[in-house]
């Protein structure tokens, strides 16, 4: 089964953009995803939409986050690619006649729907500067652990 990988390439994305001011083409986001141009266009429709970037036309334009890090959540960015199923999991009959099955039905159902409040709730709390700051930390760790070699 294909994991859909949409909502952390996309923070990606927002977290490179987020470290330059200049603008990025769709291109250049394709080939640092491994993608293609008209996805990234696509997907960054979302976003756009939702005023956490925005696109500049002609030489020299591109893709713009104009919003701070602090402002935007994961579940902004998750919304912003309408908000997908986070389970894989279905009904082989949604309406079943068998009382074995609803039983399975409504447990699954009641399970997801508890899980899925519960990630949504913490996508809620987690800002994309968090995410920024632990990436800063790995870049220093690294930093030193070379520094440590050199010596």
């Amino acid at each position: 089964m294909r994991q859909d990988t949409r909502l952390s390439r996309l923070l990606h994305v927002l977290l490179h953009m987020a470290q330059t001011d200049a603008p990025m083409t769709s291109q250049h986001i394709a080939e640092m995803l491994g993608s293609n141009a008209v996805v990234v266009r696509r997907i960054m429709a979302g976003l756009r939409e939702g005023g956490y970037v925005e696109a500049e036309r002609g030489h020299g334009g591109g893709w713009r986050i104009i919003r701070r890090t602090e402002e935007i959540t994961v579940l902004d960015v998750y919304r912003s690619l309408g908000s997908p199923d986070l389970f894989a999991f279905g009904f082989s009959n949604p309406q079943p006649s068998c009382l074995v099955e609803q039983s399975v039905n409504a447990t699954i159902a009641e399970s997801t729907e508890t899980a899925t409040a519960a990630i949504l709730e913490k996508f809620a709390t987690l800002r994309l500067s968090q995410i920024e700051a632990e990436v800063q930390e790995r870049m220093s760790k690294r930093t030193r652990g070379r520094a440590a070699d050199l010596g």
